[in-house]
Order: C-alpha cells, then sequence, then structure tokens
C-alpha cells in the first residue's frame, strides 16, 4: 500500500481496507490511538500513523481473529514493550557515550 499523500479521507482508508466507513468510525471509538484530524465540516483526515494503526488493528482483528477487547489489550502491551525497548537504547546510548568519552581519555 503506497502512503504518499499526507491525509485521507475516511472512504479512501476504507477503500483500502476493503471495509466499510461506518467500520472505521466504530474502530475510531473502540481504539484509542486512532485520532483522525477533523476539519472544519467535521470530515475525518487520517494521517500515514493513523493508517499504520489501522493496518495493525486490521491484523489483529480480521487475520489473527482478535476480539475487540483482546486486540485492545495486545496494542497495550506493545505499547509497553515499545517504551521499555526506547528506554534501554536510551540507556545504551548513554554507556556508549560513557566509554567513547573514556577511550578518548587513554
Amino acid at each position: 500500500m503506497q502512503l504518499d499523500k499526507q491525509y485521507y479521507s475516511i472512504s479512501e482508508v476504507a477503500s483500502m481496507f476493503r471495509v466499510n466507513s461506518s467500520l472505521i468510525r466504530y474502530w475510531e471509538n473502540e481504539f484509542d490511538v486512532l485520532q483522525p484530524k477533523k476539519n472544519r465540516k467535521g470530515d475525518r483526515l487520517f494521517r500515514q500513523d493513523d493508517i499504520q494503526h489501522l493496518k495493525l488493528i486490521y491484523h489483529l482483528l480480521r487475520e489473527r481473529k482478535y476480539t475487540i477487547e483482546g486486540a485492545k489489550q495486545k496494542l497495550k502491551e506493545d505499547k509497553k514493550i515499545a517504551a521499555r525497548n526506547f528506554e534501554m537504547v536510551q540507556a545504551l546510548q548513554k554507556v556508549r557515550s560513557f566509554l567513547t568519552e573514556l577511550k578518548e581519555q587513554l
């Protein structure tokens, strides 16, 4: 799926996933990670991040056959893992810079 625009309408997004616009709106209500912008008329404008989240939601619900609640739980777990990984990378970068400084002093 080639994403070359900054914003996509709900009808474009629905056709990408071959689902109804109403299902995208339902998922938006159910999953906090989906937060499309809305224009003055109230039309939803989906960014590439939103579409990436939709890909994961679609995968969990339609391909892996998770329930809505199961998919929400899986997304929470993945978010926690990602946060831990980020913290670990930050700590390793600090260690690396410390070791680099130490090496330069030798």
